[in-house]
């Protein structure tokens, strides 16, 4: 091997040899090693594995959690500034019915010639001073900035507060989008947490049984009464509990990160669920029909009434770049104010003989007086011609036609999406009784051999096969529950969270019990039944 090769070999080894022993560092204190058995002998099952849960949880029930989330979420925070974002820019739209306020001063020096209007050029030191409601009053001219201002076209003030209402109406829709959806996965967040913490639980029960098979297989070995094989199957069984109740361990850690996410609280918290039990969720009632449902989605969902608005807004656009051309721009100004000046020329003696022909003599700097101006502009703009306006008008177009598809892909994926948890639901229920089944017959098989193992009838080995069956129908058992309650909040949330009056429905009539009577005690010519009877059915 070449020196080169040496050195990287010798880093690469020592490199490893780090990372190993700061990962065995870092793993939490496990129990005390097992005692070794003699020679041809099975050790008996060893304590349980360290656990990886440090002390300290916090309780958390679901409620909680989404008023946490309502309250702390980002995204639910950011969809609401963005409401708050669409209305100011609404009560712009509107407030564009007002005008501008201007108030301000103007000081105008000239030192030069200048042209009067006949031709004549005049060498004038010139001095004018504006103070008021406006700006920038010079000479003849009117007030360049209007104390009062109000420029405006028509059909862009109109149609752009229609445009702006829409989507005042959108950003409320897509913030209630927004909450749907993050309500939804903090409660599959919280279910999750349940998971977890129901497989912890169920792990550490099948881990007590696999310790307790491996005891009594390894105490038959010893007997002589079983193989060592037995027992080292048993012992390997065991190894596997554990490793699963680590991992259940791991994955609560986990899932209660992910909710710690949504809620906006810091991940090292941990959440304890205080759900005693796992049991079905339903949310939905189970007579309505899918065609039902699909039209309670229509009507309820946030998404497609954004998507209506944002049609409707298009439609808003269009109908101005088609009136744009004939919608006339309105620029309104008045101003008052005081204005006063002067020069050299009406300063000097015999004064200064003005266009009509008359002399007029004042101060250098003076005259000062009331002044008010009012001008009102109307124009039309035919934008390149009218080129631009085809233009504005064919775009438009394109847009209203690109949200209708928008629309159209919306539907199609509410739809599906109430179709599918439609279908997860049915499912999930009927998985709950065949697995539920499956733990009863579960439970009886291993209670049964057990019984007889102990009674000295057969060998610790048939145990084994019992227990996985148990085990992994335990397991079964709680992520039917779990996902039969997923499925019922994304089915309601699929349906856009309706109100209870929408998923009202009456009572079957096999479930009602038949209404009863008191009978006061007392002698009685015909017996009074107990029971009312049933109406006679009339044909309509």
């Amino acid at each position: 091997m070449r020196p080169g090769r040496r050195v990287w070999a010798r880093m690469a080894a020592g490199l490893l040899g780090t990372g190993l022993a700061s990962a065995v560092a870092a793993q939490p204190p496990a129990a005390d090693p097992p005692t070794k058995a003699a020679p041809g002998k099975a050790a008996l099952p060893p304590p349980p594995p360290g656990t990886i849960l440090q002390p300290g949880e916090a309780p958390m029930d679901l409620g909680t959690a989404l008023r946490l989330a309502g309250v702390e979420n980002p995204e639910l925070l950011l969809a609401r500034e963005r409401i708050a974002e669409v209305t100011a820019l609404r009560q712009l739209a509107v407030a564009q019915l007002l005008p501008n306020i201007n108030l301000g001063t103007n000081y105008d020096l000239h030192r030069g010639p200048l042209q009067q209007s006949t031709g004549n050029i005049l060498n004038v030191h010139r001095d004018a001073l504006y103070f008021g409601l406006g700006a920038n009053a010079t000479a003849a001219g009117t007030v360049n900035i209007p104390g009062l201002s109000y420029t405006l076209n028509v059909g862009e003030g109109w149609y752009g507060f229609l445009a702006t209402r829409q989507r005042a109406r959108t950003a409320h829709a897509a913030a209630d989008a927004t909450r749907n959806d993050v309500l939804l996965r903090v409660c599959l967040a919280y279910l999750d947490l349940l998971r977890a913490d129901g497989r912890r639980a169920i792990a550490a029960r099948n881990r007590d049984q696999a310790a307790e098979v491996a005891r009594l297989t390894a105490e038959f070995s010893n007997a002589g009464q079983g193989r060592k094989a037995d027992a080292d199957r048993a012992a390997v069984e065991l190894r596997r509990r554990d490793g699963e109740l680590v991992q259940a361990e791991a994955d609560t850690l986990a899932a209660s990160a992910r909710l710690c996410q949504l809620v906006n609280l810091d991940p090292s918290t941990r959440l304890r669920p205080i759900d005693g039990w796992v049991v079905p969720t339903p949310l939905v009632p189970d007579p309505i029909p899918l065609p039902e449902l699909l039209a309670i989605a229509l009507l309820q969902r946030p998404e497609l009434a954004a998507r209506r608005s944002e049609v409707q807004t298009g439609l808003y656009e269009l109908s101005l770049a088609k009136v744009l051309p004939f919608s006339p721009n309105v620029i309104l100004g008045f101003s008052a104010g005081g204005f006063g000046g002067g020069s050299d020329l009406i300063a000097q003696p015999g004064g200064f003989i003005n266009g009509a022909g008359q002399r007029v003599e004042a101060s250098r700097f003076g005259n000062f007086g009331g002044r008010s101006d009012f001008d009102l502009v109307l124009f039309w703009t035919f934008r390149n011609m009218g080129v631009g306006n085809l233009a504005l008008i064919r775009a438009a177009d394109s847009r209203v036609r690109q949200m209708k598809f928008r629309e159209l892909e919306t539907l199609n994926t509410v739809r599906a999406e109430v179709a599918e948890a439609h279908a997860r639901v049915a499912a999930r229920y009927l998985q709950i009784d065949l697995v539920e089944q499956a733990v009863r017959a579960g439970q009886e098989a291993y209670t049964e051999d057990l019984t007889r193992i102990k009674g000295g009838q057969g060998l610790p080995l048939e145990l084994v096969d019992s227990l996985r069956l148990i085990c992994r129908a335990r397991y079964e058992y709680l992520d039917a529950i779990v996902d039969y309650n997923r499925a019922q909040f994304q089915l309601w949330v699929a349906l856009g969270r309706p109100p209870a009056n929408c998923l009202a429905r009456p009572v079957p009539a096999d479930l009602v019990p038949p209404p009863r009577i008191d009978v006061p005690p007392g002698p009685r010519v015909f017996p009074v039944p107990r029971v009312l009877p049933s109406p006679i059915p009339v044909k309509p």
